[in-house]
């Protein structure tokens, strides 16, 4: 039987911003919920991946995540830098050619890259999965991230009709890219410095 620490520590990790939710908020407003609907799944996916990785082989990965711990955190902050730049150049609402959402296999590649969901898996993988079974833990850590990127898809897709204005969308996109800029050298400060 999983712990209440088990239940507030995935909620927490899930519903606070971090890369995931501001792409999938991004994505609500730029694309609407249900074209952010792959995305969100490959990301749940992904992260499931990424449990059952860790879970699986957890004294390899430690010795493994301390070694490379830097350069994940160099490749995925670039990765982060560049959807930045990429929200911040997004196609205003009126414009012929508009980018598209992420897909499901893109949601799942994306957490290879993202630090906060190598630190959150690795840690749940750390202190719940060898008490409580493999299985177990990512049904419960499937049931608690779903609802909370759900929140994220489902607000930007609430916003979307108040930013129809171009400049309001650009001004959205502007602060979603910041917003993620600052996610991303907070990642950096704590890998160098934990380096």
């Amino acid at each position: 039987m999983l712990d209440p620490s088990f239940f507030s520590y995935v909620t927490v990790m899930s519903i606070t911003p971090g890369p995931n939710n501001l792409l999938l908020a991004t994505s609500g407003v730029n694309f609407g919920f249900k074209r952010t609907l792959p995305m969100l799944f490959g990301i749940l996916l992904g992260c499931a991946i990424q449990m059952l990785l860790a879970s699986m082989a957890l004294d390899v990965l430690l010795h493994w995540m301390a070694s490379i711990r830097l350069p994940l955190t160099v490749v995925g902050c670039s990765y982060l830098l560049w959807l930045s730049w990429k929200i911040f150049r997004a196609a205003a609402p009126e414009a012929r050619e508009r980018p598209r959402p992420m897909t499901l296999v893109g949601g799942i590649c994306f957490q290879a890259v993202n630090p906060k969901a190598w630190l959150m898996v690795t840690n749940v993988a750390l202190m719940y999965a060898n008490s409580n079974g493999v299985i177990t833990v990512l049904l419960g850590f499937a049931a608690l991230n779903l609802p909370c990127i759900l929140i994220w898809a489902a607000m930007g897709d609430r916003l979307r009709s108040h930013l129809q204005v171009a400049w309001k969308r650009q001004a959205f996109n502007s602060l979603m890219a910041l917003s993620l800029v600052a996610t991303t050298a907070w990642m950096l400060y704590d890998a160098v410095l934990l380096s």
